[in-house]
């Protein structure tokens, strides 16, 4: 059984920090594409941060500067910290585990969310 399981998140004023981590279990991490999603009150779910099984990051033009992705393989665990918030950064952050194989089939994982609040 996949489990990932977000925290970290919480209420920060605007120009704080808050560190998000995805503890994953059920899965070879290692393998697996891991990405932070965020999701505001009313609007679609959108890319944050990814990161690739080989390490190689990407970042949604909002956070560029900001946030940095990172991944601890020996932990099965995936890492957001974020800097210099903004009220705009609000909403729940979901992790995502994806794996595309060139054959077999495509495994897509969600963990349940984690609130954060960013105060102007």
């Amino acid at each position: 059984q996949v489990q990932l399981v977000e925290s970290g998140g919480g209420w920060v004023q605007a120009g704080g920090s808050l560190r998000l981590s995805c503890a994953a279990s059920g899965i070879t991490f290692s393998r697996y594409e891991m990405g932070w999603y965020r999701q505001a009150p009313g609007k679609q779910r959108d890319m944050v941060a990814v990161i690739s099984s080989s390490g190689s990051t990407n970042y949604a033009d909002s956070v560029k500067g900001r946030f940095t992705i990172s991944r601890d393989n020996a932990k099965n665990t995936v890492f957001l910290q974020m800097n210099s918030l903004k009220p705009e950064d609000t909403g729940v952050y979901f992790c995502n585990a994806l794996l595309q194989p060139v054959l077999g089939r495509r495994s897509n994982y969600w963990g349940q969310g984690t609130q954060v609040t960013v105060a102007s």
